[in-house]
This record gives C-alpha cells, sequence and structure tokens, in this order.
C-alpha cells in the first residue's frame, strides 16, 4: 500500500470575487510523480504556493505526513541582494541545514551540550559534504562562479540556482513550478534524467510535453474548478481526456434535448405542492445547470489570411558579429526559402536571440550584408517585449491592434472572436490587464503579433508561461500559416511540430544546418557520439594501422565535398583530429570519473568542472571539424 504523503480536501482560494479553484481535492502518495495540467489563469502557481505555505486559502485543508521532507521551486524566485550563488544555497531552510546550524550554535554555546548526538546525526544525514554537493549540482547546472552576486544573474541563471537549492537538501517530496524555463535543451535532459532515476515523490507543474510524458506517472487536470485524475503519463492523459470530453459534449446534448421537453412542463404546470412534483422541479434545476455548460471544442481551426509574401525573403550575405571575445556569427551566409519554418536552438549564451535583432534591424553587423525582401512584414514576439497599460481592458488591448481580423477565403473574425480562439471568453475580455495572470499576459502579447497580419513570424521563446492548452492552440495556427517562420524555444515537443530543420548554434560564430526537427537531430547526435567515442577507441588500439573502412551517415553540412577527394593537409589533419578526440574523450572520462567519487576537496572539484566544461567544447569542436573531412573522399 502506497504511504500517502500530501492530502488536499475541500480547498478555495479566491482574490475578492475570483474565484480560483473551489473545494477541489487530491493526494499524492510516496513515488508518485504527479504532473499538474491547467489553463493560465486557473491558479496553478497560487495552488502551489498555497501547498508550500506561502499563500493561504479561504476554506479545506492540506496535510502532510509527519516529517516529510518537501523541497518546492517557485516559477520566479527571489533572493536578498547581496547573497553570493552559495551563499544564497545556505539561505533556504532545509533539515541538513537546520542541523548545520544546530551544529554551530552547539560549537558556540560553552560545553557544546548535546553534540555526540548532533555528530552523529550529522553524520548519518552526510551534511559534512552539504557545500561540495552544492557545488557539484551548481557545476552540473552551468553555474561555475560560486561568488556571483545573484542580483547580477539572469532570469534563467537565477531558477537554476533556485533549482540546485532544492535538489541540494534531497527531500522527499519535490513541489516544482516550470522547471525547465529558461533551461536550454541540454540541460532541460540532464534535468529529466535526474527526476527519472530519483527517488523522491513529484508534484510539478510544467508545459514541457515531453517532460511530463517521460518524468510523470499521474496527470492531474483542473478543468473548470473541478480536478481530474488521469493514472499515466501525458499521452495517456491525452487519450483519456478526449474520451471524457467527448462523453461530457454528449451528456450536454442529451441534457439539453431533455431541459427543452422539461422546460414546457415547468411553464405549464403551476406550482404544486405533491411531493412527486416538487422532486421533479428540482431534477429541472439540476438538469438546466449541465444543459447550460458549453461544449468543448480544442480543435478550432484558426487560418488567419497572411498578407502576401514575394519569392525574395531575405538573403544573409557573410554576417559577422563580436562582442569582445565573443563570436556571435562568424561570416555566416544563408538565403532563406518561401514558407520556410526553421527552428534555432543552442545551449543559452550562443547568441540565438542576437542573431533575431539582427534579422529584425535592431543589432549592427561588424560586416555582411542582410538583404530583406520588400513584401516581408515580420511579426515579432521577444520575450522582453511585454508591455501593456495595465489599467485597459483586454478586448481594448486587442482592439488597438484591429477591429477585424482578415481569414482565409475572405471572412473577418471581429477582435472579440479572434481573442476567444485564443481562450479568452468574453468575461475576461472585459477584465483589467493587471488581473491577468503572467501566462495569460503572454497570452495576449502573442495574439497582438498574430493579429498584425504579418507574413514573416519571429517568435523567440514562445511556449515559456503559455499552458498546454494555448500552446496546442499555436502549433495549429502555426501549421496552418501560409508565411515564413522561424522560432527559437526549449520546448522540444512544439518544435517537432512546427520546424522544417534546425540551425544549430554551437557558439563562437560556429552554426550548421540540420535538415530535420529535433527529435531527428539528437538521434543523429547521439548516434554520432557514440560512434565517435567507439572510433576513438579503436583508433586508439590500431592507430598504427594504415587503413580503415568507415561508414559516413547522414549528418548536417555547409558544404559539398563529393566533387574533390582529400589533400595531403587535410589527410593529416583527419588524423590529427581524430588523435585528439581520443585524447580528450580519455581525459573526459577520467574527470567524469573523479567527479563522482563524492571525495575532492572544494578547490579540486572547481578545477575539474571548469576543465570538464572546456573539454565538451573542444570536443564538439573537433566532432564537426572530423564530420567535415570525413564526407571529403580519400
Amino acid at each position: 500500500m502506497l504511504i500517502p504523503y500530501l492530502q488536499v480536501d475541500g480547498l478555495t482560494k479566491s482574490f475578492g470575487d475570483l474565484v480560483l479553484f473551489e473545494g477541489i481535492s487530491f493526494g499524492v502518495a510516496q513515488g508518485q510523480r504527479v504532473g499538474l495540467i491547467a489553463r493560465n489563469g486557473a491558479g496553478k502557481s497560487t495552488l502551489l504556493d498555497v501547498l508550500a505555505g506561502i499563500e493561504g486559502h479561504d476554506r479545506g485543508s492540506i496535510v502532510y505526513k509527519n516529517d516529510l521532507r518537501v523541497g518546492y521551486l517557485r516559477q520566479r524566485p527571489v533572493y536578498p541582494a547581496g547573497l553570493t550563488v552559495l551563499e544564497a544555497c545556505f539561505h533556504e531552510t532545509n533539515d541538513t541545514l537546520q542541523l548545520i546550524r544546530e551544529y554551530e550554535q552547539c560549537l558556540e554555546t560553552p560545553g557544546n551540550p548535546g553534540l555526540d548526538e548532533l555528530l552523529d546525526r550529522m553524520e548519518h544525514a552526510d551534511a559534512w559534504n552539504y557545500e561540495q554537493r552544492a557545488k557539484q549540482i551548481l557545476t552540473s547546472l552551468h553555474i561555475t562562479d560560486y561568488d556571483q552576486k545573484v542580483e547580477t544573474l539572469s532570469g534563467g541563471q537565477l531558477k537554476r540556482v533556485a533549482l540546485a537549492n532544492v535538489l541540494i537538501g534531497n527531500p522527499d517530496m519535490l513541489i516544482l513550478d516550470e522547471p525547465t524555463n529558461h533551461l536550454d535543451l541540454p540541460l532541460i535532459e540532464w534535468l529529466e534524467d535526474y527526476l527519472t532515476r530519483s527517488t523522491a515523490t513529484l508534484l510539478m507543474v510544467t508545459h514541457d510535453r515531453y517532460f511530463l510524458d517521460n518524468v510523470c506517472n499521474e496527470i492531474i487536470e483542473i478543468d473548470d474548478r473541478t480536478v481530474y485524475s488521469y493514472k499515466g503519463n501525458y499521452s495517456y492523459y491525452l487519450e483519456k481526456r478526449e474520451e471524457r470530453i467527448e462523453a461530457r459534449n454528449t451528456e450536454i446534448v442529451r441534457a439539453n434535448n431533455l431541459y427543452r421537453t422539461e422546460l414546457e412542463w415547468m411553464r405549464r404546470m403551476p406550482q404544486a405542492r405533491g411531493h412527486k412534483a416538487r422532486y421533479r422541479e428540482e431534477a429541472f434545476y439540476e438538469l438546466e445547470k449541465v444543459a447550460k455548460q458549453r461544449i468543448s471544442n480544442d480543435r478550432v481551426q484558426l487560418n488567419v489570411k497572411s498578407s502576401y509574401i514575394g519569392s525574395k525573403i531575405f538573403e544573409a550575405d557573410e554576417l559577422s558579429l563580436r562582442f569582445g571575445d565573443r563570436c556571435i556569427l562568424d561570416k555566416f551566409s544563408y538565403i532563406f526559402s518561401r514558407y520556410e519554418k526553421l527552428g534555432i536552438v543552442g545551449d543559452n549564451g550562443t547568441g540565438k536571440s542576437t542573431f533575431l535583432k539582427v534579422l529584425l534591424g535592431q543589432q549592427a553587423l561588424d560586416s555582411g550584408k542582410l538583404d530583406i525582401g520588400e513584401t516581408v512584414r515580420f511579426g515579432y514576439y521577444s520575450q522582453e517585449g511585454l508591455q501593456f497599460d495595465t489599467q485597459m481592458k483586454v478586448i481594448d488591448v486587442a482592439r488597438e491592434i484591429a477591429e477585424v481580423v482578415p481569414m482565409a477565403g475572405g471572412k473577418q473574425l471581429t477582435a472579440s472572436q479572434f481573442l476567444q480562439h485564443f481562450l479568452f471568453p468574453p468575461e475576461k475580455q472585459h477584465s483589467y490587464v493587471y488581473k491577468l495572470s503572467g501566462g495569460e499576459c503572454r497570452r495576449l502579447y502573442l495574439c497582438t503579433v498574430l493579429m498584425r497580419n504579418p507574413n514573416f513570424l519571429i517568435l523567440d521563446e514562445p511556449t515559456n508561461d503559455l499552458d498546454i492548452l494555448t500552446l496546442q492552440v499555436l502549433e495549429e495556427y502555426l501549421r496552418d500559416f501560409a508565411g515564413c517562420v522561424i522560432v527559437v524555444s526549449h520546448d522540444r515537443y512544439f518544435m517537432d511540430k512546427i520546424v522544417d530543420h534546425l540551425l544549430v548554434f554551437n557558439g563562437q560564430g560556429d552554426i550548421r544546418d540540420f535538415p530535420g526537427n529535433y527529435t531527428q537531430y539528437r538521434e543523429w547526435k547521439t548516434a554520432v557520439d557514440s560512434r565517435k567515442v567507439a572510433d576513438g577507441k579503436q583508433h586508439t588500439a590500431d592507430r598504427r594501422s594504415e587503413g580503415r573502412s568507415e561508414t559516413v551517415d547522414r549528418r548536417p553540412s555547409t558544404v559539398d565535398n563529393k566533387s574533390r577527394k582529400k589533400s595531403f593537409k587535410e589527410r593529416r589533419e583527419f588524423a590529427e583530429v581524430e588523435q585528439c578526440i581520443a585524447s580528450l574523450e580519455e581525459e573526459k572520462a577520467t574527470i567524469e570519473a573523479a567527479l563522482c567519487t563524492g571525495t575532492l576537496a572544494a578547490d579540486e572539484l572547481t578545477e575539474k568542472s571548469i576543465r570538464l566544461s572546456a573539454i565538451n567544447d573542444e570536443l564538439d569542436e573537433k566532432m564537426m571539424r572530423w564530420l567535415e573531412l570525413s564526407e571529403i573522399p580519400d
């Protein structure tokens, strides 16, 4: 029998006349990995704040198992200014930190009362290695400057510090609010693997559907203030939710048919005192509640008419851009095709957002030429572009952009109808902007971009803070969009649905074109990495052998090398690159083994972590050069 960790009964929370959730009940037991799904504005983050004791609630009960250690990651973590990264990891209270503070207080007390017991507890909790564990997890999350002040961190860096803070304490139960926001793709995959291997019970809000599918074994959905539970992952949830909606819609249709008959009886029947008549009258009012529910229609197609786009889109010719030692573009050339849907991926800091600003003319180049077609009308959704007059109503924000939106086939939608397609019902449209949740503001911003009738959409992290239902609407919109699209996103599911191919930003101006979506890219890269390791080992064993056969698989390339043979210089470089890869792989394996021992001193840990990061960067560079040379016949 599963041990109950958390039981919520009859929970209600409101802000003034806005009821977020009412009388909801659910439980989380040991070992469960629960994903919480709801529309923006339904109170997901507020619910997690209530469960964590940060927010109060109106009615209901929240009961945790005694002595349960709970770690909570807020959607937007806040730390006092002046703390360093490492100090921030000691700022939040958890059982281990509390024990460390008790120990330090004991040492400062004359006679050291209870010291023996505290020493045993410190040993049992492995508290002596707390700082070392903190540094290991921070390094895994690509945070290596432990003395950096928290107020100088970016939003993504701060989220990673907060995530490390939660994981370091090794709690029994994790409550995570959008843990993948602001993480790049390798870090999302690292966190996914970490949580999959962890024994911690999990309650999580995330819009990352692959993450939900791979990590969670139960989905809880809040829909129309009602809780629905699905004992399976995200794919199972989609299937069962569809069955629930179809059954509910059938019930509404049946109720409407019966309602018309009963309504005639109510109008004809004088108020009777008989028991049977009163029973039928009460049943009528219950039937009326069902009949007046709206039939769900989440598969709305929004065929917006985009403005005409000519055959010439844009041509980039030898673009170069540097910021000091950091290279963003290095003689980058590209010709964009009509109706192309391009995804851009890469680690944080490789220049993805800067590249978009170059295309839009917001960032000057060091050299090179960018030629934009005369018919191109950009629609730009940026990470920083969310600016509204909060005293305006939602509908007035939309009407300032356009009273009507042209649709395919000569049809039109009013601003109000367009907002309804993006899940703003009439009552929400007449609400003030300041009453919207963060996700609802993002959704409204997206609407203002799409309503301008662009033919070239540039979307920089459009999935952050959007709920899954909005993402589904946006995916349908982009699939039918008769124009060009560039998407920068860390949402793997979203990228797979939308893009035809990828530009992979490897850093320092190294940009590669991959002909496929993100999942295909990861499969290819995993296969290449595995083969690279195998080839490196084989080359070490047979390095005196003069020849060997090689297999070249499908890979990204910007140069056609099939029409020529390797030069003497390229043959020599190819051999040198292979030797270098083998040597780097061997050094990497040695460092990783040392990091896993848990016996390194703090300075050794820092030194090896920095070296490991440098090795990974060098391996990526050498691998890409190896791939280029391997395409040229001997």
